[in-house]
């Protein structure tokens, strides 16, 4: 499967969450602990939004994460309030630029972990549920950018959880009728450039890992020795595919079939059950 992270709260060089950590996203790269493969070795991505810009900019490479150059050159220069970070583990379709996360539509921004499982079978169903406006924009062959111009079809833009709800129970409609019994595993991050939403589910109730870190004022108590965390705000937060290092106290595990949001701001941040429609 796949790595992933997504990042909301003070403007932070990319280089502190992507390389610094003890378990960094770019360690994970080739030591992952909790994913069905050590090594994703087949490609990466780094959207990030700048100061006065909605729309994200997105760089994606088909090498690994490890050695590339570009990618330790911007995480070096790069600094943004909202960023998220993939590293790819092909679960069958191409290596290539135009399947790499994260996706990117107008102000939006997806990346996934998991699978539809036998994509093959369901994928020109899928497919063609796709408002036909939205179809061009299309560039990759994966089950993870089908999933979201589903949601981008269903309403994402104006209701994010009841939008990735409805793909979600668009895709075990669909495969269930191909006779796949768990159709669907996922856990999703989508942005606006603003709030930040996090799914955790599968059709068969036993999802991918997914975590968020604990409130910063609560760090900063357990582990006040931490330079860090002394430049962030309180509505600073994180969530990964598993946590960057093992200080304790500092990541919590996302209940199965949930979703989250994060607000600008320092807003409270919210947990909800999940629940194909």
């Amino acid at each position: 499967m796949c790595r992933w992270l997504a990042y909301s709260g003070t403007p932070i060089l990319l280089d502190s969450i992507l390389y610094r950590p003890a378990h960094s996203l770019i360690d994970q790269s080739l030591h992952a602990r909790m994913g069905v493969e050590t090594t994703n070795g087949d490609g990466f991505g780094v959207g990030w939004y700048g100061e006065g810009n909605g729309t994200p900019a997105v760089l994606r490479e088909i090498g690994p994460a490890w050695s590339n150059r570009n990618l330790r050159e911007i995480a070096d220069h790069v600094r943004s309030h909202l960023f998220f970070a993939h590293i790819r583990a092909s679960t069958g379709s191409a290596v290539q630029q135009t399947n790499c996360h994260p996706f990117r539509h107008g102000p939006w921004m997806w990346m996934h972990n998991g699978a539809i499982e036998e994509f093959d079978r369901v994928r020109r169903d899928l497919l063609l549920a796709v408002d036909p406006e939205l179809f061009p924009h299309i560039e990759g062959s994966t089950d993870s950018e089908t999933m979201f111009y589903l949601a981008l079809t269903l309403g994402l833009e104006e209701d994010p959880p009841a939008a990735v709800a409805r793909m979600a129970g668009l895709v075990e409609r669909t495969g269930r009728a191909h006779g796949v019994k768990h159709p669907l595993q996922m856990t999703v991050a989508v942005t606006d450039g603003e709030s930040l939403w996090a799914f955790r589910y599968s059709s068969l109730r036993r999802s991918r890992s997914l975590f968020y870190s604990t409130r910063v004022d609560t760090l900063r108590s357990l582990h006040p020795d931490l330079e860090f965390l002394r430049g962030v705000d309180e509505g600073t937060r994180l969530i990964v595919s598993e946590p960057l290092g093992d200080m304790p106290g500092a990541w919590n595990a996302v209940p199965e079939s949930t979703y989250g949001v994060v607000r600008p701001g320092g807003q409270e941040d919210e947990m909800h059950a999940f629940v194909p429609v």
